[in-house]
């Protein structure tokens, strides 16, 4: 995991610029200075703006905080796996894989959902991956797991723990089975196997199941929800396919899922593509309950790389959703690369939209100066 600068690059990338009668207009510019992957953005009504991700901390996760979405301070680290009731373990493959935090207000308390090595690894898997939840009564934490274990066992490696709160109380948790000894025959997996590039292609999918109101466990079996496409004339299968296509790796993902309900219908962004590379990019489907069925949408992509029209942006991916201070417009922020940044994760916000036919888009991704985010 990448370590988080130290500084905010002094006062941040706010500019000033002249707008009309003369008066300054604020502006900012992408990337934002936070190494951040998986940046996930909770709001604090009546408060502030805190931002988790993953890296920029030891064996646990860091936190950012703002008033504006431009300007962000390091509010440390927040979690640490060492907490009483730790149950990962931190000299497992990837430092104990302390992923994809998403923290939530509840009830008066703050709890953070997260991806880590479980401990409980007789089989010494490679990637032994769960999700727990850890509480605090702070958005800056101290968090600490409210079990000594994770949230529940499916049986196969999980990450990427997302959670909507439905508007009769019930709450659902959205995660992603990894690829990991999860090989998927389809069309793509016999094309890349007759040209001898790869044996079998394994895939992670994401699953849906309801929580327990006090989050100590799940309701009932997970539902499938979404998966990448079994055949190769699926409008959805060259870019979830890029991955296996450009011979990157034996792999295709479907993860990095976020849920939010506009009007009557549930929208679920979701990243395509091989995480550490070019191709990662994020699409969206929807549906009319919260466990589907899902249906994939024909403008995907929403957000993907730019170098082929002259951009430096690659690696576009996991994105969480926020609003302006007013709450009048939408905002996708996610990781990126640059030319600039190399493999380094950086945060990026943009502009999004949910039109009146539904159609979500993506205003990105942007490295000009942008806009910023409309203040109360």
């Amino acid at each position: 995991m990448k370590r988080i600068a130290n500084t905010l690059l002094g006062c941040s990338l706010l500019a000033l610029t002249a707008c009309t009668g003369g008066q300054p207009a604020q502006t900012y510019q992408n990337p934002l200075p936070v190494e951040f992957g998986d940046p996930y953005v909770l709001h604090v009504k009546g408060d502030k703006y805190y931002m988790y991700g993953t890296g920029g901390a030891k064996n646990g996760f860091a936190a950012y905080s703002s008033t504006d979405l431009v300007n962000w301070k390091s509010e440390g680290q927040v979690y640490h796996a060492s907490n009483e009731n730790g149950w990962s373990d931190s000299t497992a493959a990837w430092g104990g894989a302390y992923w994809a935090p998403e923290v939530y207000a509840h009830n008066g308390k703050f709890y953070m959902f997260y991806s880590a090595q479980w401990k409980d690894n007789p089989g010494k898997e490679l990637e032994n991956f769960r999700i727990g939840v850890a509480v605090a009564d702070k958005p800056t934490g101290p968090f600490i797991d409210m079990q000594s274990q994770p949230v529940f066992d499916p049986g196969y490696p999980i990450i990427d723990a997302n959670v909507l709160f439905g508007e009769d109380g019930r709450m659902y948790l959205y995660y992603s089975r990894c690829c990991y000894k999860h090989p998927v025959e389809s069309e793509v997996a016999e094309w890349a196997k007759q040209k001898g590039w790869f044996q079998e292609i394994e895939e992670s999918w994401v699953y849906g199941v309801e929580l327990k109101p006090d989050f100590s466990g799940t309701i009932g079996e997970p539902v499938l929800l979404l998966r990448p496409p079994v055949k190769m004339d699926d409008k959805q299968a060259e870019w979830e396919s890029r991955s296996v296509t450009s011979k990157e790796v034996n792999r295709r993902w479907t993860e990095g899922s976020v849920a939010f309900k506009k009007g009557d219908t549930y929208y679920m962004m979701y990243s395509a593509n091989y995480f550490g590379g070019k191709n990662y990019a994020v699409g969206y489907a929807t549906a009319k309950s919260p466990l589907g069925p899902f249906t994939k949408a024909a403008n995907n992509p929403v957000l993907q790389k730019d170098v082929e029209k002259g951009g430096v942006v690659t690696g576009t991916g996991h994105n969480s959703i926020t609003y302006s201070p007013d709450g009048k417009e939408m905002f996708c922020v996610y990781h990126a690369r640059t030319t600039a940044t190399g493999d380094k994760r950086v945060v990026f916000i943009d502009r999004m939209n949910v039109s009146k036919d539904g159609k979500l888009t993506v205003e990105g991704p942007t490295t000009t100066p942008q806009q910023a985010p409309g203040g109360e």
